[in-house]
């Protein structure tokens, strides 16, 4: 027996890849637009603030592997850090990584080094600056809070996904005046990094902005797909309701198959 609203799911889930791979194709010959993120604009802010100050630039890609369901948070997360890292090497400011999972601290380690790189400043590069913590969450979170507390870092830069620390995080940013700049697919913390942090990266602005300073076509391109599919369920929705108030059930049904 079909399960009710199974095959409207299947449908939408076709349409959806479709848009994601018409958006890949179209990327490859043009670069999507991609409008201005507040929150990624403001790092260049909050460094050159570090910067002024002396102090460190704190950040972590969050409380996930590369292996889970978040992995795409992650690997959004470490392009930022990689943003970070050669506006740090390009200014001569310190830099701190905290990383969670093992599988996570190479990459990191790789992006900072690569970014060193492109700037120039290989030699001011220095391993200390990408620390593994702990993948026990609050063992990687208490590692996280003493880092800040000691560093009385000038900018944090929380990317990634998060649970519960979430809300600590962003209270030891306030605690020592830091510029905090947060960023999550986790809907469950965003109102705590919303209403503590100075520019919060909205769910799937956080992927945005991966992509975008990524300038990988086929990521750019997939965001823009599913823009497209977006377009197609809000199309539907308005349709729907028009429908309905005019005592039609066509869309109402057709979803429940």
């Amino acid at each position: 027996m079909l399960i009710q609203g199974r095959l409207a799911g299947l449908v939408f889930l076709i349409v959806t890849i479709g848009t994601m791979l018409y958006g890949i194709s179209k990327a490859k010959s043009k670069l999507p637009y991609v409008r201005k993120i507040a929150g990624l604009e403001a790092i260049t802010e909050a460094v050159g603030r570090a910067t002024e100050m002396g102090k460190a630039v704190f950040c972590t890609p969050g409380w996930a592997d590369v292996t889970s369901g978040n992995a795409g948070a992650v690997f959004a997360a470490l392009d930022i850090i990689g943003h970070v890292a050669r506006m740090t090497a390009k200014y001569d400011t310190r830099l701190i990584v905290a990383v969670s999972f093992p599988n996570v601290y190479p990459l990191a380690e790789q992006t900072v080094q690569q970014a060193y790189l492109m700037e120039g400043k290989r030699e001011k590069y220095d391993p200390d600056m990408v620390r593994f913590t702990s993948q026990e969450q609050y063992a990687y979170a208490a590692a996280v809070l003493g880092m800040i507390q000691r560093e009385k870092v000038a900018t944090c830069v929380f990317v990634g996904h998060f649970a519960s620390e979430a809300v600590d995080f962003a209270e030891a940013a306030v605690a020592v005046d830091a510029i905090a700049i947060a960023g999550t697919t986790s809907t469950y913390q965003l109102p705590y990094f919303t209403a503590a942090c100075d520019y919060t990266l909205i769910g799937e602005e956080l992927l945005a902005a991966g992509a975008y300073i990524s300038q990988d076509a086929a990521r750019l391109g997939s965001v823009q797909g599913q823009d497209y599919a977006k377009l197609v369920a809000f199309g539907l929705m308005l349709l729907g309701a028009i429908l309905k108030t005019a005592n039609s059930n066509i869309i109402v049904d057709l979803l429940k198959k």
